[in-house]
């Protein structure tokens, strides 16, 4: 069996959040925000990780993907109906069967966005709602964990007073493929996506997001956290 990116991590990850409570909380309501009412509808989340988002809303009726084994087994536990363990780029989902397909985070490990949304939107009815949720590689916090990535620490000399007390593990910035809201928006139009709506939230300093939660506001040129809405 092939190792996957969080395999191993799957604990840190989840530790990662509920240390920083108040981050959690603002991505939380990000994610409220872009579904809006799911009641009834089939929804897909692809690379619902450890399901620990899904938990904090009726996940009943979600269904799953993850190729983490490690953190797919957590989402089953948690009340998600997975799948299977694998990547959307290996995936065969059923033609127009969803009424709402989102990536929560898992756009910034997957390297052929083109492919990995093609999939998407095959999946999805028409009208229906894709929605990708994810740190913008512009943001502050994109260029915190490019830079960490790149050198390889958090504590890097120069990072010293500057860094989140709590920041994100770094074996799994590292293991990130950090894309623009930009290049994401390009590719869902090349695709025939429509209709577009854009919410984020993160928009404090990263050394001082945990302080509190923070609101959902329009718009992705601002915030660490970025949602973007598209029609198929």
């Amino acid at each position: 069996m092939t190792k996957q990116k969080f395999d191993g991590y799957a604990a840190q990850y989840d530790a990662w959040f509920m240390e920083n409570e108040n981050l959690f909380r603002s991505e939380l309501r990000l994610l409220r925000r872009a579904l809006g009412e799911i009641e009834g509808r089939r929804v897909l989340s692809v690379g619902c990780g450890s399901g620990l988002f899904e938990s904090m809303i009726d996940c009943s009726g979600i269904e799953g993907i993850e190729p983490s084994r490690d953190m797919g087994t957590i989402a089953e536990k948690r009340g998600v109906h997975l799948l299977g363990y694998l990547a959307i780029e290996e995936a065969q989902l059923e033609r127009n069967a969803y009424d709402v397909i989102y990536l929560n985070g898992s756009s910034s490990y997957m390297e052929d966005l083109p492919r990995a949304f093609s999939i998407c939107r095959r999946a999805l009815k028409k009208g229906g709602r894709f929605i990708s949720l994810d740190v913008p590689k512009e943001s502050a916090f994109g260029f915190m964990y490019l830079l960490a990535k790149n050198v390889g620490s958090f504590r890097h000399p120069d990072l010293i007073d500057v860094m989140p007390g709590l920041p994100y593990p770094l074996e799994l910035c590292s293991a990130g493929v950090w894309h623009s809201t930009e290049e994401k928006i390009g590719v869902l139009r090349a695709l025939g996506f429509h209709d577009f709506t854009f919410y984020q939230t993160l928009l404090r300093n990263p050394m001082y997001t945990n302080e509190e939660a923070e609101e959902v506001v329009e718009g992705y040129r601002s915030g660490g956290y970025v949602a973007i809405i598209a029609e198929k």
